[in-house]
């Protein structure tokens, strides 16, 4: 049956990749013989300088003549596969990036997929209302601590004036209370047991004492 139809291919797909490094490869050879033969043009060139004219000279220059033709040959080699090369990175630069902007593209979809489900089930009025109606429960918040913090019967509009006022009438009032005798301190003796002795008493009291009986 494989003689007929022949066989599956079953070898891996070359990439643009593979190409790339197999391409470099060959470039990384050229390099090496483009070498070797500079080394050989050098020799006979340090060997040419050193002979006279002659059949000697004329063979090694005609030996000379054909390393450099192998040497132009191999350069244009190398050149034609750098630039090989070179093409080939510039299209595996393009499908990467052309595979970046699908991806890309595939996100922003699912994004926009999701982002559209998900305000689909939000409703602005609903929004509006709820924020109507937390301005209306600042707005009471408010009017309540400003009528918990009121003050009850005190004035607000006393200047100095009025204040040293009063605390002249307080003073005048001090003054008043100690002519009239003042409020006794706690060390003072009663009047009428500083002044007054009684008839029956021979002599008398002292004061300490007096002021131990007063206590």
């Amino acid at each position: 049956m494989n003689r007929l139809f022949g066989a599956k291919n079953t070898a891996p797909k070359p990439t643009l990749s593979g190409a790339i490094s197999n391409v470099d490869t060959r470039v990384e050879s050229l390099d090496v013989k483009l070498a070797k033969l500079n080394a050989e043009l050098t020799t006979y060139q340090s060997r040419l300088a050193k002979m006279r004219d002659g059949p000697g000279k004329a063979a090694l220059k005609q030996k000379a003549l054909k390393i450099l033709q192998r040497r132009k040959m191999y350069e244009g080699q190398r050149d034609q596969l750098q630039q090989q090369s070179w093409n080939m990175e510039q299209a595996d630069m393009m499908t990467s990036n052309l595979q970046n902007v699908m991806t890309t593209v595939d996100a922003m979809k699912s994004t926009n997929k999701t982002l559209k489900k998900q305000y689909g089930k939000i409703d602005l009025d609903k929004i509006e209302r709820m924020q109507d109606e937390m301005q209306d429960l600042l707005e009471i918040g408010n009017e309540i601590n400003e009528s918990l913090g009121r003050s009850y019967d005190v004035p607000d509009d006393v200047d100095e004036a009025e204040l040293d006022a009063e605390l002249e009438a307080l003073g005048e009032e001090a003054d008043f209370e100690r002519e009239l005798g003042g409020p006794m301190g706690e060390d003072e003796t009663p009047a009428f047991m500083r002044d007054e002795v009684p008839q029956f008493v021979d002599e008398p009291p002292e004061a300490g004492k007096v002021k131990e009986a007063a206590g």
